[in-house]
């Protein structure tokens, strides 16, 4: 892992998390200090960047000691798919290698009866970086391209205690069209 690509990611996002403003502030912030320094894959070791048949991989490589963010490289195989979900707080992405799609969601209701609906879907090649916060961060992402792709997850809370951004995880139905 190269520590310098990963230290001068730490300050930058350091700086940006540290100042006061509401969590979709924070989450710009954060994604102009991850786009000047978003790593490249040289990050993760080679066994690191293998990933898993069953499922994409997380690897914590930063938490800060205060617990104010943590920053996370997952690798995705090819189809592997988040389910969908929303977040505890703010995230930013970037997308070290490889193809990202992202479905964003809304809750619906129609006739009493409660549904998502797609809001928006955004592709994000190799170089993307795209924040959101809490409320109406429901999304799914997944490895949109036929290799494995790697992304840095940047987080406002410390994973290492949570164990994971994600506050739920929702099984309603979705509307097409």
């Amino acid at each position: 892992m190269s520590a310098e690509q990963l230290g001068n990611l730490v300050d930058s996002v350091r700086a940006a998390a540290n100042r006061v403003c509401p969590p979709e502030e924070t989450a710009a912030l954060v994604s102009a200090a991850l786009q000047a320094h978003l790593p490249t894959r040289d990050i993760l070791t080679p066994e690191q960047l293998a990933g898993d048949p069953d499922g994409y991989v997380q690897h914590v490589l930063h938490v800060e000691p205060d617990g104010l963010f943590s920053i996370v490289a997952l690798v995705w195989r090819p189809g592997q798919v988040t389910p969908i979900h929303d977040h505890l707080c703010w995230c930013v992405v970037g997308v070290v290698d490889g193809v990202e799609s992202e479905v964003r969601y809304e809750v619906t209701e129609r006739e009493g009866d409660v549904f998502l609906s797609r809001a928006e879907v955004t592709e994000n090649p190799t170089g993307s970086v795209c924040g959101i916060a809490p409320p109406g961060d429901i999304h799914e992402v997944r490895n949109a391209g036929t290799a494995t792709a790697v992304s840095i997850h940047i987080y406002g809370a410390d994973i290492s205690r949570v164990g994971s951004s994600i506050r739920r995880r929702y099984h309603l139905p979705v509307l097409v069209g």
